[in-house]
């Protein structure tokens, strides 16, 4: 593999991880086994550190297609918290408010979950890396600022009901670049009437790259002690 020229890593990124974490995790792992000062190492497509699941990462000159893969349909496997909201929209933080759930039937949820399938207007999450006057929007939402964001129109190609519960359900999405899971939670939450919160995501496609076939963080030493440096030669970065 020769990673100065550039390879493709898929991960299944693991629960609490950030995805600079493991973009850094396998820079500086690379960087000391080729002996090189520097070597670009980006990731198509940030997830939470409370998600899990898909990362596609570059390095050398394949970096250049990290935009291609960014725009390639993703899907994913989130189940949310009906009757409560949090003002991430996900656990990380408490509990703002609480509402009625008696309501709620299987019917109710597949019916409404019909309309957020095609192109939709979604405002992303004030706890998201949008930027607001050149500041990172969680940044601004964490100092307790109030933030404003724009909507932003994306496409949600199909959404099924995986499991349900009237306080909980589990759905499967495929979405386009530029989706917040955790606002789709919001919005369902709100379109049913009671509010509702993300609880657990796992990415599970991006394109035809599927988390079955990605490697785990545990693999990545043993990627690396795999590397012959004796084949490498003189090595240049550009």
């Amino acid at each position: 593999m020769d990673f100065i020229a550039g390879e493709i890593l898929y991960f299944d990124k693991p629960l609490h991880w950030t995805s600079f974490t493991l973009v850094k995790r396998i820079r500086n792992g690379l960087s000391r086994k080729l002996n090189v000062k520097k070597l670009k190492v980006g990731h198509a497509g940030t997830l939470d550190p409370l998600a899990t699941g898909v990362m596609i990462l570059c390095t050398g000159k394949k970096t250049k297609l990290i935009e291609s893969f960014q725009y390639q349909d993703k899907e994913y496997v989130a189940t949310i918290r009906l009757g409560a909201t949090t003002p991430s929209f996900d656990l990380e933080t408490e509990i703002d408010h609480t509402f009625e759930t008696s309501h709620i039937t299987r019917e109710l949820v597949e019916e409404t979950l019909k309309k957020f399938v095609g192109a939709i207007e979604q405002v992303p999450p004030s706890f998201s890396a949008c930027k607001v006057n050149g500041k990172r929007a969680y940044d601004l939402a964490r100092e307790g600022k109030e933030v404003e964001l724009q909507s932003k129109l994306l496409v949600i190609d199909e959404i099924e009901l995986l499991s349900f519960d009237p306080q909980e359900i589990t759905i499967r999405v495929v979405c386009s670049k530029g989706t917040y899971i955790r606002a789709l939670a919001r919005d369902i939450g709100q379109a049913l009437n009671s509010g509702g919160h993300l609880i657990a995501l796992r990415r599970t496609r991006i394109g035809e790259v599927r988390a079955e076939n990605c490697m785990k963080v545990e693999d990545i030493d043993s990627l690396i002690e795999k590397i012959d440096t004796t084949v490498l030669g003189n090595i240049e970065i550009n």
